[in-house]
């Protein structure tokens, strides 16, 4: 269920039709599907690495955490502003840094809605294969996403980018973007294993420009209680694992269970309607 979903060419921005194992626009531009099922539309000039993006490690870890449903409560809250602000039976929406394909999933099926994923990572997509092919996956940047102007009812972001221009771009006059960041307590138990010192936050959504208006915006938190494994997992799919000493490595493997603070903000903007 994705006929409403208009792709472009990531080379010279035009319409991208499906033909057989393949993409193509009408300057011959052509994109194969993989055999996993995902589109690969990163141009090389775009990446700023071999392999941008979560590792393979970061996301089987990833996969692992979310599938148990720990953070489905903030995927209900997701939902649950889309139903309130689309105004269309099946919205087509744009998760943008879509990794292994936990949220996207949930949503066409909590939404009925027609689903793009989006991740910088070639290896989310492949993975992302595997929880829907009904979706359609694809390696891309959130500074380049390669969707046709005003064709997205909704974009959701989830702990990744704010890119107001890219996608104030791609939504139709009235679309919605929801935003989930993290918030000034989120994860505080596992940081004061991992930090000798934890400072106090204020965090903030990015500012949003003169292109949307807020529709809300609220902080919300809930409880886990996680096993060594289930903590292991957690600090593998942020970037706190870059940062932790051999020290605080063992002190968590000493941690046979932990209850965590999950804090974040949701933010709904929309985008502003032309006006003439």
């Amino acid at each position: 269920m994705t006929d409403r979903i208009i792709m472009i060419c990531p080379l010279c921005g035009r319409k991208l039709e499906k033909t057989h194992q393949s993409f193509c626009c009408k300057k011959r531009h052509s994109f194969d599907i993989a055999r996993q099922g995902y589109i690969n539309l990163l141009p090389v000039q775009n990446k700023h690495s071999l392999s941008p993006g979560d590792t393979r490690a970061m996301l089987e870890a990833r996969r692992r955490f979310l599938d148990k449903g720990f953070y489905e409560p903030v995927c209900d809250d997701i939902a649950e502003k889309i139903r309130q602000h689309c105004n269309v039976p099946s919205p087509v929406t744009a998760d943008i840094g879509s990794g292994e394909g936990y949220y996207t999933s949930l949503l066409k099926n909590k939404c009925n809605a027609q689903c793009i994923g989006f991740d910088i990572a070639k290896e989310a997509s492949k993975m992302s294969c595997q929880r829907d092919r009904d979706i359609i996956w694809a390696v891309a940047t959130a500074s380049h996403i390669p969707l046709q102007d005003s064709s997205a009812d909704a974009v959701t972001a989830v702990f990744s980018l704010f890119v107001n221009d890219e996608y104030a771009r791609i939504l139709k006059d009235g679309g919605i973007v929801v935003e989930v960041t993290a918030g000034s307590d989120h994860l505080t138990e596992l940081k004061h294993i991992i930090y000798d010192e934890v400072f106090v936050q204020n965090k903030q959504p990015s500012p949003f420009g003169d292109q949307f208006v807020l529709l809300s915006q609220e902080d919300k938190s809930f409880r886990i209680g996680l096993d060594n494994e289930d903590l292991k997992d957690l600090l593998l799919m942020t970037p706190h694992s870059h940062r932790i000493s051999r020290e605080k490595s063992e002190r968590l493997e000493k941690t046979d269970r932990l209850d965590i603070t999950v804090n974040y903000i949701i933010r709904v903007l929309q985008k502003k309607e032309k006006r003439g």
